[in-house]
Order: C-alpha cells, then sequence, then structure tokens
C-alpha cells in the first residue's frame, strides 16, 4: 500500500488540531459516494463507547431530513470494504433511517495513523465525556512517545514526585516530559498538572460510577467526590440520589462528609445544612465571583435573604 507519509508528522498534527477537516480538505482524493454495507469498523478500541440517546436522535431526525451532510473518513481495506476512522455517529444514523449509499473522504493511512487521526477527531468535537477525553489524550501522547498509556502516566507521575522532593528527572524521562507537554500545548485541553491531579484519577473511579461518568449522568467533580466514600452501599445509594435528583456538588459534599466513621451518626438535616453553609462561605472567600457585578450583586441579595430568614427565626 503507497505510503504518502510514514506517519503523521508534528505539522500535520499540528494543522489538524487547528482544523479537524484539514487532512480531509488537503487530498487529491474527491468526495466520492459508496454503499453503506462496504464499510466495516474497526477493530481498534475506538475514541467513543457512549453514543447520547438524545443526540443521537437529533442527528437521526437531521440525516432523514437532509442526508449526511459531511463525509466520514476512511481507508481503504483493498478487497472492496473500507474502515471507518471518524464519523461513526454519521454512519449509524444513515443506517438508522435506511440510507444505502453514504459520501466519503477515503485516504490511505497506516493502523497507527488511522487510529491517531480518530482520535484528534473525536477531541475536536467537543463532545466526549471526561473518561473519553482523558483516554483519547493519553492514547496521543502514547503515539507521540512511542510507548504504552501506562509508560505516559508514570512519566507524569514522575515528574510530580520529581517536583514535590526537589529532585531532578533523569535524561529520557526529562525529554519524554518534554514531549508530553508540547503535544498538550497543542491539543489546548489541559496542562500536565490539571490532567495528573483532575483527570487520571478519573480513571481509577469504582466501576458504577465510571459507567455513569460514561454516560453522561453526572460530572467528574460530582463522580470523584462520591467515590470518596467508603461504604459501597452507601456509595451506590449516593449516585443513585444524585442522578435522580440533580444533588449540587455542594450537597454531595455534605453527605459524604456526614457518612464519615468520626461523623455524628446522629446528625440531623439542620447540621447538614450548617455544614453545606460552612463550605459555601469557604468557597466565597477564595471565589472571583465578587469581581463580577452580577454575581456580586446575586449573592448581597442572597445573603440580605439569609439574614432576614435567621433574624425571624
Amino acid at each position: 500500500m503507497a505510503r504518502e507519509h510514514k506517519s503523521l508528522s508534528d505539522a500535520v498534527m499540528k494543522r489538524f488540531v487547528a482544523d479537524p477537516n484539514s487532512i480531509q480538505i488537503q487530498t487529491n482524493h474527491p468526495f466520492t459516494t459508496i454503499p453503506l454495507s462496504a464499510i466495516k469498523l474497526p477493530t481498534k478500541r475506538q475514541p467513543r463507547r457512549y453514543f447520547d440517546p438524545e443526540k443521537m436522535a437529533q442527528l437521526v431526525a437531521s440525516v432523514k431530513e437532509h442526508g449526511v451532510l459531511e463525509p466520514v473518513l476512511v481507508r481503504p481495506l483493498g478487497d472492496g470494504h473500507y474502515e471507518l476512522i471518524a464519523g461513526e455517529r454519521r454512519l449509524r444514523a444513515a443506517r438508522a433511517v435506511g440510507l444505502t449509499q453514504i459520501p466519503v473522504v477515503s485516504r490511505e493511512f497506516s493502523d497507527q495513523e488511522a487510529f491517531q487521526v480518530a482520535l484528534m477527531e473525536n477531541l475536536q468535537r467537543d463532545d466526549l465525556n471526561p473518561i473519553e477525553e482523558t483516554e483519547a489524550v493519553l492514547d496521543l501522547l502514547a503515539i507521540a512517545l512511542n510507548t504504552s498509556t501506562e509508560e505516559v502516566k508514570s512519566v507524569i507521575y514522575q515528574a510530580a514526585n520529581a517536583k514535590n522532593r526537589g529532585q531532578t528527572l533523569k535524561e529520557n524521562v526529562s525529554l519524554q516530559l518534554e514531549k508530553v507537554e508540547s503535544c498538550l500545548a497543542e491539543l489546548g485541553r489541559f496542562n500536565l498538572e490539571s490532567l495528573r491531579s483532575s483527570r487520571l484519577p478519573l480513571l481509577n473511579l469504582p466501576a458504577h460510577i465510571l459507567e455513569a461518568l460514561r454516560e453522561g449522568q453526572l460530572e467528574y467533580t460530582k463522580a470523584r467526590t462520591i467515590s470518596r466514600m467508603k461504604d459501597e452501599q452507601q456509595r451506590d445509594a449516593l449516585l443513585k440520589q444524585t442522578i435522580a435528583q440533580n444533588l449540587s456538588l455542594n450537597e454531595i459534599k455534605a453527605r459524604v462528609k456526614a457518612a464519615k466513621p468520626d461523623a455524628n451518626p446522629e446528625a440531623t438535616s439542620e447540621q447538614v445544612l450548617v455544614g453545606r453553609m460552612t463550605e459555601i462561605t469557604e468557597q466565597l472567600k477564595k471565589s472571583k465571583a465578587w469581581a463580577e457585578r452580577k454575581k456580586h450583586d446575586r449573592i448581597t441579595k442572597l445573603l440580605d435573604e439569609l439574614e432576614r430568614l435567621t433574624g425571624d427565626a
């Protein structure tokens, strides 16, 4: 199979990050239409594993009315079939409405190139859930370093430990770290510290919380807080309550705190509310909301209301 290049260069990666359509558009291969039956899903793990039912329904309705407006990206397999690289949602929608043909851009990619393009295309869509996004970034970093995702995580943790202890990294680890930071800067998703402290811990969450997070049922800040509850049954109950009642982060924190072994087992709802007030007060001290006129006025009105309520008690 002819190679246009041995691997996706840094220049191509930068261009694709800036414009996810660039690899499709900057090619001599015209858009074409092929049978849906000729397209196979990739055998490797896909960046996106959860498809929001509501968004899929909207896309299906759009495809039913207008057809597939943006071609999917495929690569030829040499037997009359093509492997999908990017555009699985469009492919699923086309099948759902009974289309038999779909517009495609066909490009020749190696396995690694195809996976890299799929990762970048999905990251540019801005609708991956936090778990999928974190895993996709790790996979891209692993490709950039020509290593495993476990090694990427090891480099990130080694850098943090060395910084905390005032130590110097080994030369090979330092070079890997530079590459990681460069790739993260190009992606523009998050920096090294936020990846280490906010995202990597998500991959270690209990399975049922991970599943809820994958399905977009709660935010990752809430997921991390729920995971701090040690008792599995209590944790599962809090997860269900959070989803069903759309509990706020402060409400979740208060319930996690109340469930701690050293917490008062007879804690009343009033005590829980007082705990929430204490946490909110601490947050307000550090908040930048005071600098915004609308938020400042809103907070002031809420405080005035609280004063009136407590004054009447």
